[in-house]
């Protein structure tokens, strides 16, 4: 069983710049220690480690962490796309065998089209060449984007991360649903069960409230092309890693033991190549 979606920050080391300083909750260390005790529980063997901040240094520790720590399959790291620098920085990383994709907080930037920016294409180009995958951290606004994506870089295999944060709370499937239906009539578009409890109401929240969003997804990926993350420990806002687990297993109940298999680790591994990575 794989997650392939999960954090680790320390903020005596890093400023976050999207992080509260006065969130009880979230401001603080969370390291390999604090997290193997729940992979244990739910059965969790390998988890992907993705990037939280616009540093390379991030990324340096990232991979210093996935050497320590056998169950950290791979690195979802941090470059500067738009630098022309970018494949001096990536030979610089090459060595490091965990070192698996490439993420920008996207959602953050104040530009909607960032993403399909011309410097920022020509950085994803690097990474289709050089065979790295590409994480996308949309919010519904952004899907629309990601057709020209997929058509533009047809061998980059890109990721939706956390379903495209869909308006959960409100139970709000807006334009959303056809979005992401659109996204995944491409075959180098994946997507990940995963940020969902933190868009639906923190303290009231069932997997009914979830099912409405994750069987669309799954009827439009197929198993195939979609992997379980947690999203830990920004899902502490609005629950347990425990939680997160089970509320999914229960949305995916009606799946077969094979589907629910492939969900559980078998995407994540094929799309990350995490067993080249070892």
């Amino acid at each position: 069983m794989i997650d392939a979606h999960q954090h680790f920050w320390s903020p005596a080391k890093f400023t976050y710049p999207w992080m509260d300083p006065n969130d009880e909750v979230l401001h603080r260390d969370f390291l390999p220690s604090d997290l193997e005790t729940a992979m244990r529980e739910t059965g969790v063997e390998r988890t992907v480690l993705v990037q939280a901040n616009h540093l390379l240094d991030e990324t340096r520790w990232f991979l210093d962490l996935a050497d320590e720590n056998e169950f950290i399959g791979g690195v979802v790291g941090w470059v500067d796309l738009c630098s022309d620098e970018l494949d001096a920085t990536l030979d610089e990383l090459s060595s490091r065998r965990k070192l698996v994709g490439i993420r920008h907080i996207t959602h953050d930037e104040p530009d909607d089209d960032w993403q399909v920016r011309e410097d920022v294409l020509r950085g994803l180009a690097v990474l289709e060449r050089r065979g790295y995958t590409y994480d996308l951290l949309f919010r519904p606004k952004h899907l629309r984007h990601v057709p020209t994506l997929a058509r533009r870089f047809p061998t980059l295999r890109f990721v939706i991360d956390h379903i495209a944060k869909p308006l959960i709370a409100e139970g709000t499937l807006g334009t959303w649903l056809d979005e992401i239906r659109a996204a995944a009539a491409f075959e180098n578009v994946y997507c990940k069960l995963s940020g969902m409890i933190t868009e639906a109401d923190w303290r009231a929240w069932t997997p009914d409230d979830l099912r409405p969003f994750v069987e669309p997804v799954v009827e439009a990926f197929t198993p195939r092309r979609l992997m379980f993350g947690s999203d830990w420990p920004v899902c502490l806002l609005a629950g347990s890693y425990t939680d997160v687990h089970a509320a999914l297993a229960e949305c995916l109940s009606s799946l077969s033991d094979s589907e629910r298999s492939t969900i559980y680790g078998g995407t994540a591994a094929e799309f990350y190549r995490l067993d080249r990575s070892k």
